[in-house]
């Protein structure tokens, strides 16, 4: 088949037909594979814990993250090329906005400049593709587990927004383990009009009822924050939900708000550990330390007036750091616990090398459980947003 050096006729065909839209993803990626003259694409998607790439639409064998060129695609988000023989392998890594989802293959025995660009942009579009299908394609969900999920931690994990979210003037990432039993943690984050929207949530216990308390949480912050509410307002919302719902309940957590346009952050602690500011490689020591207030769900009998929202000037390149605390509480290889300092000291070091946020909390929630034989003593989330404002 002989394809044109631009071949956006044949894609623009392919996206003009109706007749695509509704397939699965796996017959969609084939057509736009050969609208692009791509015979031989394989897209890989990685698993909830961000260990290994399994393949979607092709019986070849899971590749893991770490120590391939593929997972190195995936960690670096870069293209990678692997020669095999006479055929050769680019690996394009598939992002959407700022998520990793996985990376594509695209093998052929030559790798010129037309077929990297083709490359790139099927793999931008099949993002779009997994993106848009991945919540309701039951096989999508089966390829990226790999053991079975508890009946809290799948509740809890059906109201997560993605892993990673960003803009040109910030990226906002997490991590949450254990991936498959996860009971009362959860993290949140969006963005609106000119706004970065994060928090960590820990509720009480590790059942059911703590998944519930964290996913009515987040349902009455989301409720709040779209109808406008300031973030005092936005968090007596969530205890008067709690309230009514589930009374005997509560969650402590950090809620904040960055105005994007001048790095101004306000947040309200709700007895949870405060967050940590990271500037120029280093902890500013007690930078948003302020009195915690009660955590949410607490009866209004105990809450002398609205919560008191406090204020902080963030830096271009500040980075800020949500927690809890099962990630302090986390065992080391050496058998001792983690700490808020080696914590803080880790992040600063990969930081240091320039690696990307989300692969450092990859890295990090995987060497504690790692030490501890794939098993937390209590649920670990992090959130890490980072303000860098565009300079003209």
């Amino acid at each position: 088949m002989t394809v044109p050096e631009s071949a956006e006729g044949p894609l623009g065909d392919f996206l003009a037909d109706p007749r695509n839209l509704p397939l699965d993803l796996v017959t969609s990626a084939a057509r736009a594979s050969r609208a692009l003259g791509l015979r031989d694409a394989v897209i890989y998607i990685a698993d909830i814990q961000q260990r290994r790439l399994t393949p979607l639409n092709s019986t070849a064998a899971p590749l893991l993250i770490d120590g391939t060129l593929a997972g190195w695609s995936y960690r670096t988000q870069s293209l990678r090329v692997e020669e095999d023989g006479t055929v050769l392998t680019a690996w394009l890594p598939l992002i959407d906005g700022s998520e990793r989802l996985g990376v594509l293959a695209v093998r052929a025995p030559t790798l010129d400049a037309g077929v990297l660009r083709r490359g790139r942009t099927l793999a931008a579009l099949l993002a779009m593709m997994v993106t848009s299908k991945r919540t309701y394609k039951d096989n999508f969900v089966r390829r990226s587990r790999t053991a079975p999920m508890e009946l809290p931690a799948e509740l809890l994990r059906a109201y997560l927004p993605p892993r990673t979210i960003g803009t040109a003037h910030t990226v906002s990432t997490a991590v949450l383990e254990p991936a498959y039993q996860v009971g009362g943690d959860a993290y949140d984050h969006a963005l609106s009009e000119n706004t970065l929207h994060a928090g960590v949530v820990d509720a009480v216990g590790h059942n059911l009822s703590s998944g519930l308390t964290a996913v009515v949480s987040l349902a009455a912050c989301r409720n709040a924050r779209r109808t406008g509410a300031d973030l005092p307002d936005l968090v007596a919302a969530v205890d008067d939900a709690l309230i009514q719902w589930l009374p005997k309940q509560f969650c402590t957590a950090v809620l904040a708000r960055v105005d994007l346009s001048t790095g101004v952050m306000r947040w309200v602690n709700c007895g949870h550990p405060p967050p940590l500011l990271i500037r120029d490689e280093n902890v500013i020591a007690g930078a948003l330390d302020r009195p915690a207030q009660l955590p949410m769900g607490y009866p209004s009998r105990f809450v002398a007036g609205p919560r008191t929202a406090h204020e902080f000037a963030l830096k271009p390149g500040d980075r800020v750091l949500m927690y809890t605390d099962g990630v302090t509480e986390a065992r080391t290889a050496d058998g001792s616990q983690l700490g808020l300092d080696r914590f803080a000291e880790y992040v600063i070091r990969t930081a240091g090398s320039g690696e990307l946020a989300p692969e450092t909390l990859r890295r990090l929630i995987h060497s504690l459980l790692d030490a501890q034989e794939h098993r937390l003593r209590d649920d670990a989330t992090i959130l890490m947003f980072e303000w860098r404002p565009v300079t003209n």
